[in-house]
């Protein structure tokens, strides 16, 4: 992948060949942010965070244009502000894992290793705000409540991958979709919209790689759970959950 690098305060953020712009006029800095009680920087008060604003820069990637790619060295931290990207990383055999999915307000790049673990891509026109990692651990130096917050994430990231593993060994493969729409229902709930409907900008490939399964398994899946009238599908990216308790029942199925 070409990159090119941005450079804020002559500090280098490695980006890829996706439009580096200024936010919209009418969205322009942390306080017109769609996503801010959703990011990191809600951990600062407003004033606090324009320390923040001054050193972003905003990304714009295209639809299936990679942001970093795995065994890169880590030099940029980034959080979502539109759209949807996947975590991936390829097996030597040539089979795809799809670690995660990003959405607005996700947080992408901040750990101790050197280099970067997954490639990340967009799945739809996205955008970013990015940061070097020069300057954000100068800024959790600086804010230590900025700190605490990533420290949280990481926690709720932790708590998540051991949650997706234990879902991997045990559940069925309805369990393992009902779960997902699930965490996608509440991802929408925390996002202030209609949890009761959940939007799937992903493929059926895609959901299929994150959770285990072949795509006809996940086809079958749905198909079992549409048939049951746990939920209706307009579109392969629209669903509708009509028995929430027993959607919620079944993603449960490991309590």
């Amino acid at each position: 992948m070409s990159l090119r690098v941005l450079r804020h305060n002559g500090a280098p953020i490695p980006a890829p060949m996706g439009e580096a712009v200024p936010c919209p006029s009418d969205l322009q800095g942390c306080s017109g942010c769609l996503v801010r009680h959703l990011a990191i920087c809600a951990a600062l008060p407003l004033e606090q965070a324009r320390t923040l604003e001054a050193l972003a820069d905003d990304l714009r990637l295209a639809a299936g244009e990679q942001l970093v790619r795995e065994g890169e060295a880590r030099r940029g931290v980034f959080t979502v502000t539109r759209g949807a990207l996947r975590r991936i990383r390829l097996l030597p055999d040539g089979r795809r894992l799809v670690a995660g999915f990003l959405m607005p307000g996700d947080f992408i790049g901040f750990s101790g290793a050197s280099h970067y673990r997954h490639s990340i891509e967009a799945i739809t026109d996205s955008a970013l705000c990015a940061f070097s990692m020069a300057d954000m651990r100068t800024l959790c130096n600086d804010h230590p409540a900025l700190e605490r917050e990533l420290l949280e994430r990481a926690c709720v990231e932790l708590d998540a991958t051991r949650g997706n593993l234990m879902a991997l060994a045990r559940l069925n493969p309805m369990e393992r979709l009902a779960g997902f729409l699930v965490d996608m229902a509440q991802r929408r709930r925390r996002q202030g919209q209609d949890d009761s409907e959940v939007v799937l900008p992903m493929t059926r490939t895609d959901i299929a790689d994150y959770l285990g399964l072949t795509v006809e398994t996940v086809s079958r899946s749905f198909t079992r759970l549409r048939q049951e009238g746990s939920i209706a599908t307009g579109d392969p990216h629209h669903v509708r959950l009509l028995d929430r308790k027993r959607l919620d029942a079944l993603a449960e199925a490991l309590d």
